[in-house]
């Protein structure tokens, strides 16, 4: 599987708890914090709930 990187972009502060739990679930804890991940149906699911508030960078 290919890698991604997810780097989170925008603050948490005032997301719903949905959002918060699947920032954490994708392992961005900071702003500007940059996670690899691989490229699976589940995490790009997860990245599209939360795509206001990440960055795919390459």
């Amino acid at each position: 599987m290919a890698k991604i990187k997810i780097k989170q972009v925008k603050s948490r502060i005032n997301c719903p708890a949905v959002q918060k739990r699947t920032l954490d679930a994708l392992g961005l804890r900071k702003m500007n914090q940059v996670v690899e991940k691989e490229e699976t149906p589940a995490i790009l699911g997860m990245v599209n709930a939360v795509r206001h508030l990440v960055k795919i960078v390459d």
